[in-house]
């Protein structure tokens, strides 16, 4: 194997004064260096080439893939490979090109100066990401590390905590860890009151539940009227077992074709870490019934598309599982029974006798397993309670290239 051309430097905020002395020698021995203004500005005069990311960040891999064969460093805040340029870069990237020389992260320079035990927190970045990501780690008792955008972010997080029952929880905001400004300052979600933070800082949060909190369980299964919805939705016994069925896994992408309200969507991207879904959906206020639950919901991965299937699939990246919930017909079974890889999971349900046709014979066919679920409520029978039955859903799951 070659010795590796790329050196990633993480760096502190107390600038060259934090490099060990690997770091060092591998920055001496640059001949191009990148990173950000504020990075370069650190570097004494005279020194190597120095490149300032630009924008878009594609452009600027660019840069730096068009010197492969030099010797160039990167530097970066902290540990690159957490949040930061080196998980792009390793994608990149042949194994071999790269070596990382970290720093202290911002997660362990937060959690060394609260006592925090790392392993008990979770961290996140809402840098370049969707502050919707908070939602689903929104519990009694949970202690969050959040990598800010910008000095605006603590307050948006604050706004978003209260807006979510979670006002009394303790932020803390570290700015410039690690750094001869480093500050540290305390406040409440609801009575946020901290001006002037700096754009480089992390934000701790000792989440506590006011009266209005709602948390909810990451289980599939909600309750219906979690979702805004217009009645036509996969109700939640049905939603459980077709999402057990997809099997969410971290990373994966599920389409939802004729999402409805979004129901399977949204607990989709709550299953687990990093997970993608597109939304199928023609009617425009059922779309907007989907944006507003994901944002409620804490499903910050969702796409939606306009249109119907099996058109509105042209394009689209090839999913991990679909969901065929409603318009089923054999023009959007076998469209999307053709687009799944092999190892794909479908599940599909059906409510009328037509639609249950197309799913036996689809069994027949492929195999799977098909399931007839029906439910009963205990509701009020004048005095008394009775049992009312919701339609039957008849339930087809299969996994392309499972034998029959």
């Amino acid at each position: 194997m070659t010795a590796p051309w790329l050196t990633l430097i993480g760096i502190g905020d107390g600038g060259l004064a934090t490099l060990t002395p690997e770091q060092r020698r591998a920055l001496d021995m640059a001949e191009t260096v990148f990173g950000g203004a504020r990075h370069l500005a650190m570097l004494e005069e005279g020194g190597p080439e120095r490149v300032v990311w630009r924008s878009p960040f594609e452009a600027a891999l660019d840069d730096l893939l068009a010197r492969r064969g030099r010797r160039v460093a990167v530097l970066a805040t902290g540990d690159p490979m957490w949040f930061g340029v080196g998980g792009t870069l390793a994608r990149r990237l042949a194994p071999g090109e790269m070596r990382v020389l970290p720093g202290p992260s911002a997660f362990s320079l937060a959690a060394a100066r609260l006592g925090w035990p790392i392993e008990d927190c979770t961290c996140l970045s809402i840098h370049g990401r969707s502050i919707g990501l908070i939602d689903r780690h929104l519990r009694p008792g949970a202690r969050l590390l959040v990598y800010a955008w910008n000095g605006d972010s603590p307050r948006e997080l604050a706004r978003r905590l209260t807006g979510r029952g979670f006002g009394p929880s303790r932020l803390t905001v570290l700015e410039h860890l690690g750094g001869g400004a480093e500050r540290v300052r305390e406040t409440s979600a609801a009575d946020f009151d901290l001006e002037g933070v700096a754009d480089l800082n992390t934000v701790a949060v000792e989440c506590v539940a006011g009266r209005a909190a709602m948390p909810r369980p990451l289980v599939p299964g909600l309750p219906d009227d979690a979702f805004l919805h217009d009645g036509t939705m996969t109700k939640r016994v049905p939603r459980a077992l077709a999402l057990a069925a997809l099997e969410p896994m971290p990373g994966a992408l599920l389409w939802d074709v004729g999402a409805g309200c979004g129901s399977i969507s949204v607990e989709w991207l709550r299953a687990a870490e990093g997970m993608a879904a597109i939304a199928i959906e023609p009617r425009a206020e059922r779309r907007l019934m989907i944006a507003e639950n994901a944002d409620a919901l804490g499903g910050p991965g969702l796409t939606l598309v306009e249109g119907r299937a099996p058109v509105a699939f042209a394009g689209l990246p090839a999913p991990d599982a679909i969901f065929l919930g409603g318009g089923l017909s054999e023009g959007v079974l076998a469209p999307a029974w053709e687009a799944l890889p092999p190892g794909g999971r479908l599940v599909a349900h059906a409510v009328t006798l037509e639609s249950e046709v197309l799913l036996i014979d689809a069994h027949r066919r492929l195999g799977g397993e098909l399931l007839r679920l029906s439910v009963e409520r205990a509701e009020p029978v004048g005095p008394f309670q009775g049992w009312r039955p919701a339609m039957p859903v008849l339930h087809w799951h299969a996994t392309k290239g499972d034998a029959r």
